[in-house]
């Protein structure tokens, strides 16, 4: 829940902090990247700490390795949030990133959602409907900077 709440704190706080300070400041999308660069920022920065044992645990028994994929997709999170920010030439191909990284790890919620004794909101329904609302954001995202480039 918690990454959903940094995303929708951080993009309306960006938006309305721009408005006041300038009324054409900042539009949505950039407000919404920045909220998707800190979500991911957050989430990232999980994989190293906190709940590092708990993100391991979630990796599906099939696949290998897993505190070495909780480290590569912590990496391949934090570096997109970085591009996001900071990399404007990178940031189709970052946002592009976290969509397919996101979908990726959609097994990982499924598999703790149904193999343990989780709270409501990390129940299958609330982690699906919570994945959809950031891969919503990060293809929004993607959609502006795409569109952007072509337009440049």
């Amino acid at each position: 829940m918690e990454p959903l709440i940094a995303l929708a704190a951080t993009t309306l706080i960006v938006y309305l902090a721009a408005r006041l300070l300038k009324p054409s400041a900042v539009p949505w999308p950039v407000a919404l990247r920045t909220g998707v660069a800190v979500m991911f920022v957050m989430t990232g920065t999980v994989h190293f700490v906190a709940k590092r044992d708990e993100l391991i645990d979630m990796v599906p028994p099939a696949l290998p390795a897993p505190a070495v994929l909780v480290t590569l997709t912590g990496i391949l999170e934090l570096a997109g949030a970085a591009a996001l920010l900071f990399v404007p030439r990178l940031r189709v191909w970052a946002a592009g990133g976290l969509t397919l990284l996101l979908l990726a790890m959609f097994p990982a919620n499924v598999y703790k959602a149904t193999t343990a004794d989780v709270s409501w909101d990390d129940s299958l329904i609330p982690r699906t409907i919570m994945q959809v609302v950031f891969i919503a954001a990060v293809v929004a995202v993607f959609s502006d900077e795409r569109r952007a480039a072509v337009t440049a």
